[in-house]
């Protein structure tokens, strides 16, 4: 029996050695699985690349840091020179601006109180602050390099049911025609201004001269030296301008309508 099962196990042929070889996509292999390339750079290159990156890592961050301490240093200067205002400084500007009423040049200010103008500049700057709240009824106007202390025009309302109604001031056209010409070509003269109008200007400088809207700036380095004139602060006031740089740019065409009607009043009182 034993004989037989040998005989019949030898009788089949042998079986052949199979090899499983299966090739997958590198896309599709586990991460895990690829096997890694063997590294061909040289390692004294490899460890100057290391150095060199880091060296520029050291340096941008020393870059980063050194621009973030020098930006942290101009802001605690800045809050530092804004709270390092004595009160005392404080109180005395508006003090003298209180007592003044009208427009106070900051370097006289300066002078008074024997500090610099940019430090009168920034107590006036906290000043606003102070001001803008809607709890507090007064302001600060700036013309040019003067300052002074005024009401607030939402509050007008409020003062006229205590105070007597100022009187409104009425100008004529002549009034403002030479207003105006005055305005945009000062210093100027009055036989500068006639020259202009075509007509005599004295009612018409005197009135604004009156209304404090024009004054006499000096004499002009001319035969005669006649009379210089120019506007006013309450001229700036009026007009809710800060300086003559803020008025609306005059045109020649403008000027040529001045002179036409100057010449239609010659006309219309020529005519009576």
């Amino acid at each position: 029996m034993e004989n037989q099962f040998t005989s019949q196990f030898d009788d089949h042929p042998a079986m052949p050695d199979i090899e499983f070889n299966v090739s997958l996509p590198a896309e599709e292999m586990p991460a895990d699985s690829q096997i890694p390339q063997e590294d061909s750079t040289d390692p004294a290159e490899f460890q100057e690349s290391q150095e060199a990156h880091k060296a520029q890592e050291s340096h941008e961050d020393y870059q980063f840091q050194e621009t973030y301490e020098s930006q942290e240093t101009h802001e605690a200067q800045e809050s530092h020179e804004s709270h390092d205002l004595p009160d005392e400084l404080l109180a005395a500007v508006e003090g003298i601006l209180f007592t003044m009423g009208d427009s106070v040049e900051v370097s006289a200010i300066a002078r008074a109180l024997d500090v610099t103008q940019k430090q009168i500049w920034k107590v006036v700057d906290a000043l606003d602050d102070k001001y803008s709240s809607p709890s507090c009824g007064i302001m600060l106007q700036r013309f040019d390099d003067a300052v002074q202390m005024s009401t607030k025009p939402d509050q007008y309302e409020n003062l006229i049911r205590i105070a007597k109604v100022p009187k409104k001031i009425s100008l004529s056209e002549s009034v403002i025609e030479t207003l105006s010409i005055i305005a945009y070509k000062q210093p100027i003269t009055k036989a500068e201004v006639e020259a202009i109008r075509g007509v005599s200007s004295d009612y018409a400088i005197n009135k604004l001269i009156d209304y404090d809207l024009v004054r006499e700036l000096g004499r002009k380095d001319a035969p005669g030296r006649p009379l210089l004139f120019g506007t006013t602060e309450q001229f700036l006031r009026s007009f809710g301008v800060r300086s003559l740089s803020e008025l609306p740019s005059l045109s020649t065409v403008k000027e040529e309508e001045f002179k036409s009607e100057a010449e239609h009043e010659i006309d219309s009182r020529l005519s009576i």
